[in-house]
């Protein structure tokens, strides 16, 4: 057995045997995440979905004046309730999600056939409310529409006139592009359960053996230091994959429990999916590794090392931010660039567009061409004899 082999195994069965690592690579990062995720995006669409059919209560200010809307109300399952004192001051202290107020001069203006009042007090920053506001302001658009409508043909005239342009609304979105805005957040989460799975054991094998100490009698033995990193290297790569196919294997699951058809989206997370994401991630996951091993390298223990990779994690979370932020149209130099053009590459992915070979190769040869010079700098660190040294 050769160096490299003897390193790996070793990193791996210690690493095995220790409960912290195992927890932290195997479990909280790769199923704990997508577990909750999925199950509060169930209770969440559920819940909105529940309320979207139920009827609702909207107390109606002044619905003496406009029998026929409150009926038009009641047919689409909003029940006015008696009326509040302050309005503002109900939805502030929510006592009431929304609350409608027909203007006092009503019927004088209908019956002149001039506009009329009606205003729909809420607030806005309130998500909970958010359905009921849409149902209300739908009915009452609707309402208005079919009795301008009505007064125009008493009057003679097409109700087109009123309407001289219409718009004609051709979505292109696919159900399953739709499902890409739901789960946009997933490049960053499976980057994140990379970053978690390989963290602990990068810390273990670089800061945690020189605060034990342990480094400098490895080092003496005759064999190159570039196989004892690459030994290291391999074992927190191999610990980072197998996080990340935990984490796809997880999120494969989502389809299970989310009302998806009620939704109109469709989730494709099956072979084809992870097989591709496990592809794009390869370059990160030797990327990070390295990346971690080197910043660990400045480290003289294991909880200062802990704070170190804990600024580093903001790297990872880059992408997602700005993509979020600053929706940009993907050219082909982006998937060159790391963590970047994996974010687009399973965007698209998701989307049902695919990834071309050629937007494949690029994020391969970017990922891995840094993680060759983080692998060169992490080298140049493990030639030092200051990394021997705990004091």
């Amino acid at each position: 057995m050769n160096a490299f082999s003897a390193v790996y195994w070793k990193e791996v069965r210690e690493n095995l045997r220790d409960r912290r690592t195992l927890v932290n690579a195997l479990l909280t990062g790769p199923l704990l995440g997508p577990v909750l995720f999925i199950m509060l995006m169930n209770v969440m669409v559920n819940r909105e979905l529940a309320r979207a059919d139920q009827p609702i209560d909207v107390p109606v200010i002044g619905a003496e004046l406009a029998p026929n809307l409150v009926n038009a109300l009641k047919g689409a399952g909003i029940d006015a309730e008696p009326a509040v004192a302050d309005p503002e001051r109900a939805v502030h202290d929510m006592d009431a999600d929304i609350v409608i107020r027909i203007a006092p001069d009503y019927v004088k203006a209908w019956n002149k056939g001039q506009p009329v009042q009606v205003e729909l007090v809420y607030d806005s920053s309130r998500r909970d409310a958010n359905t009921a506001v849409a149902r209300v302001r739908n009915v009452v658009e609707s309402y208005a529409k079919r009795e301008g409508a009505m007064r125009l043909i008493a009057r003679g005239l097409s109700p087109a006139t009123a309407w001289p342009v219409t718009v004609a609304d051709r979505d292109q979105a696919t159900s399953q592009s739709r499902s890409a805005l739901m789960f946009s957040f997933l490049p960053y989460f499976f980057v994140l359960t990379v970053f978690m799975g390989g963290m602990y054991l990068a810390i273990d094998l670089t800061a945690g053996e020189r605060e034990r100490q342990s480094l400098e009698p490895l080092f003496v033995n005759p064999v190159a230091r570039w196989k004892l990193l690459a030994g290291k290297l391999a074992a927190i790569c191999t610990f980072s994959l197998i996080s990340l196919l935990l984490s796809v294997l997880a999120f494969s699951t989502a389809p299970w429990f989310i009302p998806t058809e009620k939704l109109g989206i469709a989730l494709d997370f099956g072979v084809h999916f992870g097989a591709r994401v496990l592809l794009l991630m390869l370059p990160l996951i030797a990327l990070l590794a390295a990346l971690q091993s080197l910043v660990s390298a400045f480290a003289k223990s294991y909880r200062e090392a802990q704070t170190y990779l804990s600024i580093l994690m903001i790297i990872p979370i880059l992408p997602s931010a700005l993509l979020s932020v600053i929706p940009v149209r993907p050219e082909p130099w982006m998937y060159a660039v790391p963590l970047l053009g994996q974010n687009l590459g399973i965007v698209q992915l998701m989307r049902g567009d695919g990834v071309t070979g050629q937007e494949v190769l690029l994020c391969l040869a970017g990922g891995f061409a840094a993680a060759a010079l983080a692998i060169i700098a992490t080298a140049v660190m493990y030639r030092s004899e200051r990394l021997a040294i705990s004091g």
